[in-house]
């Protein structure tokens, strides 16, 4: 199993972080660590030089961030991912939150720190981490035309079947979370989409299967045998085939 997206450099780590990587260690045979900030770019780098060859690096920009953010930090980040792009397996996570944002100029900052990763990533030729909420159809829409991504991930899906669909027709990928262990949407997701393009994540420290406890990549296997149940698969066979995808898309 592997668990595709993760940010074990989070602060509710601090005090846990190694025996949390240990339970990892033990269940899992890789996790991708998912840069959201310029210090969480610093933060997931380090980390996979004290866990080589199972912690793999993304660098990106959450785009929570983009439109409160100073112009001089995210060139600051940018520039550190250019000079680090040998070490990531991916870029991102990047994308567009449309949750709460108030206004068109929040939006348009989104889009445009959006648009600068799908340029790098084409550029490049990298697979792309893509945080898409209530905008799935916009992420998509922009991502078209860009021949040179290899990739794109929807990480943490939580759209409509349609939107999946086409997701998938355009050669992409949709990582489902630990989300699917208790949301009915999420489950309906995991019957209906095709192994074949599907990855396996937890997004922790958030979206615990259990409750009232921090979520861990080690428990990227509850997301394995819900999508196993929602299948009527084996569990082995769920989680040989999302560990093939994600090894091919992230290249480990």
């Amino acid at each position: 199993m592997i668990d595709a997206h993760c940010h074990v450099d989070f602060k509710e780590f601090n005090k846990t972080r190694e025996e949390v990587m240990g339970r990892a260690q033990q269940k899992l045979k890789a996790i991708i660590n998912s840069g959201a900030s310029l210090g969480g770019n610093r933060r997931t780098l380090q980390m996979a030089r004290d866990y080589p060859e199972f912690l793999y690096p993304s660098l990106g920009f959450h785009p929570h961030y983009a439109p409160k953010a100073d112009r001089s930090v995210i060139e600051e980040v940018l520039k550190e991912i250019k000079l680090n792009l040998h070490h990531a397996v991916a870029l991102g996570e990047t994308g567009l939150d449309f949750h709460d944002l108030k206004s068109q100029e929040d939006r348009n900052k989104q889009e445009k720190l959006f648009r600068t990763f799908l340029d790098m990533a084409s550029q490049e030729e990298m697979p792309l981490i893509v945080h898409a909420r209530d905008a799935e159809k916009k992420a998509l829409e922009m991502s078209e035309g860009y021949e040179g991504i290899p990739k794109i991930i929807f990480h943490c899906y939580g759209g409509d079947l349609e939107t999946a669909q086409l997701i998938m027709d355009g050669g992409h990928l949709i990582s489902l979370s630990t989300l699917v262990c208790f949301s009915t949407h999420h489950q309906e997701l995991a019957r209906e989409l095709p192994l074949s393009h599907l990855l396996t994540e937890t997004d922790s420290p958030y979206l615990s299967p259990f409750k009232g406890q921090r979520n861990e990549p080690a428990f990227v296997e509850e997301t394995v045998k819900t999508i196993a149940n929602m299948k009527s698969m084996d569990v082995k066979d769920v989680a040989a085939v999302t560990e093939k995808n994600a090894r091919q898309v992230f290249r480990i």
